[in-house]
């Protein structure tokens, strides 16, 4: 989309325009992408404290749970065969591909990219429980498609008849924005005309989140679940594991035109690096260059950027290494906002989620705030909305996700222009 003193985009190549036409979305604020969004504007709170027996005996017992589980609202024939995360992609999926008017491309140009950063972990620890306890023969004929990381987009390419290719990035915490990053370029080699990206996880269970506290990872806020994600405050402790899936539908501009389609914005440009340093360790290095080279492939400045949705997970460490890395690639002017302060750190479906916050903050000029931020830690030198939303009118925002690996990828949006 083109931004003033940017140039003009073509229906092709490594310019072409692509918007975002429909959005989908279930979350620990709300079952769809219209009350996580009401919810997020509020401020308000998705975490909980886990009372299931399986939790007793673990150091943190802090989750962000989904808003309405996804099993209601898919027949009870199809929810069985489907471990979570699947189902949590198929319900944000359909919302989505409703919400764009359901573009009517050929199959064969209609492509799936839906990441993940663990897949069906439930699945598999749930079925080796049986295993174990019950013997071979006990073990459902479901659990293999129900574990592989690749299930939710090889689902959603069944359910949508996509024939353009159904692909999954597999990138920790980064997966869900590596998948439009990379629907950003399937349209612009000209391989679809449509994208379905995004990513979903829901991997709450007891070895994973034993596993990151081990780490010492997560927040032990155990006696104040509301206040436990606080990122960007000098009193953040870790983050919250949570759960969820966002979707955006992504097309190619003359595409979208033709059938009459309206965006919510564009998606302008990705930048995707590896640090090649450490395996859990922030890489501010790497994540400078994610984000230049999204303003560089979506034609756009530093100055140009209003609004950043932060990767911000509350983590000690994590959150000041982002803090530098904006700083350096964009400044200090854009307003900085972190989402997982309300929805938990959804993992794969992380990026996928500020990237839905970004388009919609960029379409009603409205940044949420971030929850809990009490005291602004010193070495943070950025202006991150808190208290209240902010409004303006911003043309261009930036989203970025990081992973464990050193997965670095920054999403560049900018506002639909009138007449669109």
């Amino acid at each position: 989309m083109t931004v003033a003193g940017t140039g003009t985009r073509t229906g092709t190549g490594a310019d072409a325009e692509v918007w975002v036409t429909g959005l989908g979305a279930t979350t620990p604020l709300g079952g769809d992408a219209a009350s996580t969004w009401s919810a997020m504007c509020a401020g308000e709170n998705g975490i909980g404290v886990l009372d299931d027996d399986w939790a007793a005996g673990l150091p943190v017992r802090l989750a962000a749970r989904l808003r309405v589980d996804p099993a209601s609202v898919l027949p009870r024939t199809e929810a069985r065969r489907l471990d979570r995360c699947e189902q949590a992609a198929l319900v944000a999926t359909r919302e989505a591909w409703a919400d764009a008017g359901r573009p009517g491309a050929e199959p064969e140009r209609i492509a799936v990219s839906i990441g993940t950063g663990v897949g069906g972990v439930r699945s598999l620890l749930g079925q080796d429980d049986v295993l174990e306890a019950s013997g071979p023969r006990k073990v459902s004929p479901h659990t293999v498609p129900m574990l592989m990381p690749n299930g939710p987009a090889a689902l959603v390419s069944i359910d949508l008849g996509a024939l353009g290719g159904a692909h999954t990035p597999v990138s920790a915490c980064a997966s869900g924005a590596e998948a439009l990053a990379l629907g950003l370029d399937l349209i612009r080699l000209g391989r679809a005309d449509v994208v379905v990206a995004g990513g979903a996880e829901a991997c709450l269970h007891g070895l994973p989140l034993a596993g990151f506290a081990r780490m010492g990872a997560l927040s032990r806020a155990n006696d104040d679940p509301a206040g436990a994600s606080r990122p960007f405050d000098a009193g953040r402790d870790g983050f919250v594991l949570g759960e969820g899936a966002a979707v955006l539908v992504l097309e190619r501009a003359e595409f979208a035109r033709a059938r009459g389609a309206r965006p919510y914005a564009a998606l302008a440009g990705a930048g995707v690096t590896s640090g090649a340093r450490h395996i859990t360790a922030s890489d501010t290095t790497g994540q400078v260059r994610a984000v230049r080279a999204a303003l560089r492939s979506g034609g756009l400045a530093p100055g140009d950027v209003g609004l950043v949705h932060a990767h911000a997970t509350s983590t000690p460490q994590g959150d000041v290494a982002e803090a530098r890395a904006i700083a350096e690639a964009v400044g200090v002017h854009p307003v900085v906002t972190a989402t997982k302060s309300m929805t938990g750190h959804p993992l794969g479906a992380a990026g996928a989620l500020g990237a839905l916050a970004t388009v919609l903050a960029l379409r009603d000029g409205t940044v949420p705030p971030t929850r809990n931020l009490d005291t602004l830690d010193p070495a943070v030198a950025l202006d991150v909305v808190a208290g209240a939303p902010r409004r303006g009118a911003w043309t261009a925002g930036v989203a970025n996700s990081f992973g464990f690996g050193g997965h670095n990828v920054s999403l560049a949006f900018t506002a639909a222009r009138p007449g669109n």
